[in-house]
């Protein structure tokens, strides 16, 4: 076991993150859309660097203690492996979650119930609201400041429906 080289296949069995902890809520999302290497231990020499004029990419391990020197194109190479084919099924569901579970309680004309995973004791009206801070957090900027001279900008109105939104654009 210990020369087992791991194949990527994880499952986490960690303690239990409850709906209401929400820094271990935040560190998972953060894990669910990690990307398939770390730019941080990756360094690129520019092939006028290089000693046989080819470009390169060093990855270091985490442990920082080895590494490895790709040819530029092949650590493109690579890096394209983690690309999914067309139409190949990433997300696998299983259980309550399951196509057969969902079919099932389809057809016996069962309310397809998901419990609440946030308890909310926001009104609606604030929970509308809550938007822009969600934007503000992801994106790091304010959608209700304006971009060219910085002032306070409000909602007047939503727009749903496709026609009127068309025209406007």
């Amino acid at each position: 076991m210990v020369s087992w080289r791991h194949s990527g296949f994880n499952v986490y069995c960690g303690p239990a993150i409850w709906p209401h902890d929400e820094n271990s809520l935040e560190n998972l999302a953060h894990y669910i859309i990690r990307a398939a290497f770390s730019q941080e231990r990756m360094t690129y020499v520019t092939e006028d660097k290089s000693p046989d004029g080819i470009a390169k990419v060093i990855y270091q391990s985490k442990d920082g203690k080895t590494s490895k020197t790709f040819d530029a194109l092949d650590w493109l190479a690579q890096l394209t492996t983690h690309i999914p084919g067309k139409n190949e099924q990433m997300v696998r569901y299983y259980g309550y979650y399951s196509n057969k579970s969902r079919g099932l309680r389809r057809q016996a004309d069962k309310e397809d119930d998901v419990p609440a995973l946030i308890d909310s004791d926001l009104s609606g009206k604030e929970f509308r609201q809550n938007w822009a801070r969600l934007i503000q957090k992801i994106y790091t900027v304010n959608p209700l400041i304006c971009p060219k001279c910085q002032g306070d900008m409000r909602v007047i109105s939503v727009i749903e429906d496709a026609e009127v939104i068309r025209k406007i654009l």
